[in-house]
């Protein structure tokens, strides 16, 4: 029996292995056949889409409206204006339609009688969120989505 000194096998599993990785990189590319190209992009996975439905919230301000953004569009009274409502809120690892974190300490100031509910696709996710304006801390969530929200007459945010 041939006994092979440790430093030359691990000379040998080198060579081996610098080997395998030159002759892997000389593979052809076209071995993929033309028909596993993706498939076209549907119309409901264009961009980022929202459905805004407002109630109690005023003469006007009232209705189902659909946003699109990147582009913007859809129908909403400020399609542009609200997209970057949500493109200045977006931030990673954070959900910008987020309650008051359990615990927060809010204000008991009564805001109206008005109701936002926003369902979709932002930045990729599903988005299923209420609003409302109960008391200091959820008036302070909806004006921070003026204009996707509407100004209600108690907001103190201007519309962007």
């Amino acid at each position: 029996m041939v006994s092979v000194p440790p430093v030359t096998g691990r000379r040998l599993l080198r060579a081996s292995l610098a080997t395998a990785a030159a002759t892997a990189v000389l593979v052809p590319l076209t071995a993929v056949p033309a028909a596993a190209a993706p498939p076209p992009v549907r119309a409901e996975d264009q961009g980022d889409h929202l459905t805004v439905v407002v109630r109690h919230a005023g003469a006007g301000r009232d209705g189902t409206y659909e946003v699109r953004c990147h582009p913007d569009g859809g129908r909403h009274p400020d399609p542009a204006g609200a997209c970057r409502a949500l493109d200045t809120r977006t931030r990673w690892g954070r959900d910008p339609f987020a309650p008051a974190a359990p615990g927060t300490t809010c204000t008991m100031i009564y805001g109206g009688p008005a109701t936002a509910h926003v369902t979709g696709t932002w930045a990729g996710r599903p988005v299923d969120a209420s609003y409302d304006r109960a008391d200091g801390c959820a008036i302070e969530r909806w004006d921070r989505m003026v204009p996707l929200l509407p100004a209600t007459g108690g907001s103190t945010r201007r519309q962007a």
